[in-house]
C-alpha cells in the first residue's frame, strides 16, 4: 500500500468509526497506530475536512450511489466522503486522488466496492456542477450542516445564521492564555516571536495569545515550561467573569480538563480554597495533570455535582457551572459534532443543565455568584435554562450586563430582554459561548 492510500485509509477507518459507531473523532483517530508522523497529520487533516464537508459531500454522493445512503456500510461511506472532499477542497491532483482513494477501498475491508468508489468520483468529476448545485439547494447543504442544526441556527440567530456555519467550517485559530503566575502576556509573545511565531492578542481576553500558525503545542517550550495553556479567547472569559477575590472559596462544578479552574487560581493567588469537580475519573486525572505542568495546587473531587451528598456542609462565595453541552459553539474545532449531535439532545441537555443550577445554587453564599457558561450557541440551553431558572428561585439576580463591563471588548448579543451573553462564531472571531452572572442576595 502506497503511503498515501495508507494515510487515506487511516484517515477512512476513522470516520467509519465515527459514522458507524458513533465514537468521537479524537478517539478514533487515536486508534489509528503504526503510521509516521506526515502521515498522521494527512489522515487528521483528510478525517477533520471530509466531516467539516461532509453534509454537503453526503448529499452529492446520494445522488451517485445506485443504493440509499443510509444502507451502505459506514466504510464505504467514508470512502466517499475522503475521496469527494479531495476533489472539491483539496490540494491533491484529482487522478491521484482517486487512485489512492480506491487503493484505500480495499485496505479497509471494501475491496468488492473499489469498482464503485472509482465509479462515483469519476462521475463527480464529469457532473461536478450538476451535483453540486442540487446539493446547494438549502443553506443547510451549501453550507453543510445536518437539516435540524441549520434550522435551529436560523430560529435562533436569523441575522447570523449563515455567517455562524460559515465560520464552523474555518480552521480553529490555536489560542494560547499566559500564566499570569509565571509570565506577563506581553513577555510571553516576546518569546513566542523571538523564537519565530508570529502572535497577536485578543480585545477581550487580556492574557490570549493567538498563533497566526499552527502547531503541535506540545512541542512548545513555552507549554512544556507552564508559562501557558491552549485555550479559546472565549473561554478566557470566565475567570473575570468569576471574579473571584483572596480569601474566598470557590467551586468549579464541572471541570475537567480543568482549563478555566486552572485560570482562576492562575489570576487569584490567595484564594481559602479552590474545589475541581468533575463526575469522570479519567477526565479528574486531566485537572490534575494539568495543575501539575502549570504549578497550581487545587482540590479535585470525583463525583456528580447532582448528588445532595457531596461536599456535605460546604458554601461557596464563587462558583462556576461549565455545563454539558451540545457543543455547538466548538464545532469549528470539533466537526464530528455535526455527525454525533441529534436534535432529541437537546432537551435531555438542557433538564440536566437546568438541574445543575438548582442543585447548586443552595452551595453558593448569600452575596455570592454563579457564573453559568456553555460552548453552546443555541438558546433552549443558555438563555431559555437561566429564564427559567430565574423565575423559579427568588433571590436570584442576573448581573451579566454589569459583570461584562469589567471585559473590555465583550460584546452583548442577545435579545434585550434575555439574561446572559453569547458569543458566536463569525461574529465575535472566538468559538461559541455563553455566560450568565448570577448573584444571590445578601439574605
Amino acid at each position: 500500500m502506497s503511503d498515501g492510500s495508507q494515510s487515506r485509509a487511516a484517515a477512512v477507518l476513522a470516520l467509519a468509526r465515527v459514522l458507524g459507531s458513533g465514537e468521537t473523532l479524537e478517539v478514533a483517530l487515536a486508534r489509528q497506530g503504526g503510521l509516521e508522523p506526515g502521515a498522521r497529520a494527512h489522515a487528521q487533516a483528510l478525517a477533520f475536512g471530509a466531516l467539516r464537508f461532509g453534509h454537503r459531500l453526503k448529499l452529492v454522493a446520494a445522488r451517485l450511489l445506485p443504493n440509499p445512503w443510509d444502507r451502505q456500510a459506514s466504510e464505504l461511506q467514508a470512502l466517499l466522503l475522503v475521496g469527494l472532499y479531495q476533489l472539491e477542497y483539496g490540494h491533491t491532483a484529482p487522478h491521484a486522488a482517486v487512485s489512492t482513494t480506491v487503493e484505500a477501498s480495499r485496505a479497509v475491508g471494501q475491496g468488492r466496492a473499489a469498482g464503485l468508489v472509482n465509479a462515483c468520483l469519476r462521475r463527480f468529476q464529469r457532473e461536478r456542477a450538476t451535483l453540486l448545485a442540487h446539493a446547494d439547494g438549502t443553506l443547510a447543504g451549501r453550507l453543510s450542516h445536518p437539516e435540524w442544526l441549520a434550522e435551529a441556527f436560523v430560529r435562533d440567530w436569523p441575522d447570523a445564521a449563515a455567517q455562524l456555519m460559515e465560520a464552523n467550517n474555518q480552521h480553529p485559530p490555536l489560542v494560547l492564555r499566559a500564566n499570569a503566575r509565571r509570565i506577563a502576556t506581553a513577555a510571553l509573545a516576546d518569546r513566542l516571536e523571538a523564537a519565530g511565531h508570529a502572535v497577536r492578542g485578543v480585545p477581550c481576553a487580556r492574557r490570549a495569545l493567538v498563533l497566526e500558525e499552527p502547531l503541535d503545542v506540545r512541542g512548545l517550550a513555552e507549554f512544556q515550561q507552564g508559562l501557558c495553556s491552549v485555550q479559546d479567547a472565549a473561554a478566557q472569559l470566565a475567570a473575570p467573569l468569576l471574579d473571584a477575590r483572596a480569601g474566598m472559596r470557590v467551586l468549579d462544578a464541572c471541570a475537567a480538563p480543568g482549563g478555566k479552574a486552572c485560570h482562576v487560581l492562575e489570576e487569584t493567588p490567595g484564594l481559602a480554597a479552590l474545589v475541581a469537580l468533575e463526575i469522570d475519573p479519567a477526565r479528574a486525572a486531566r485537572i490534575e495533570q494539568n495543575l501539575g505542568r502549570l504549578g497550581l495546587e487545587a482540590r479535585v473531587v470525583v463525583g456528580d455535582a447532582l448528588d445532595p451528598g457531596l461536599l456535605p456542609g460546604e458554601t461557596f462565595e464563587r462558583i462556576l457551572l461549565d455545563a454539558p453541552c451540545s457543543g455547538t459553539g466548538v464545532i469549528r474545532r470539533h466537526p464530528d459534532i455535526k455527525w454525533l449531535r441529534r436534535r432529541a439532545d437537546i432537551a435531555p441537555l438542557a433538564a440536566r443543565q437546568r438541574a445543575l443550577l438548582a442543585a447548586l445554587w443552595p452551595r453558593l453564599a448569600p452575596g455570592g455568584r454563579l457564573v453559568y457558561a456553555t460552548c453552546s450557541v443555541l438558546r433552549a440551553e443558555n438563555a431559555t435554562v437561566v429564564a427559567g431558572f430565574l423565575r423559579d428561585t427568588p433571590g436570584a439576580a442576573d448581573v451579566t450586563e454589569s459583570a461584562s463591563l469589567m471585559v473590555s471588548g465583550l460584546p452583548v448579543t442577545q435579545g434585550p430582554d434575555e439574561p446572559g451573553v453569547a458569543l458566536l462564531p463569525g461574529i465575535n472571531g472566538t468559538d461559541g459561548f455563553y455566560y450568565a452572572c448570577l448573584e444571590r442576595g445578601a439574605r
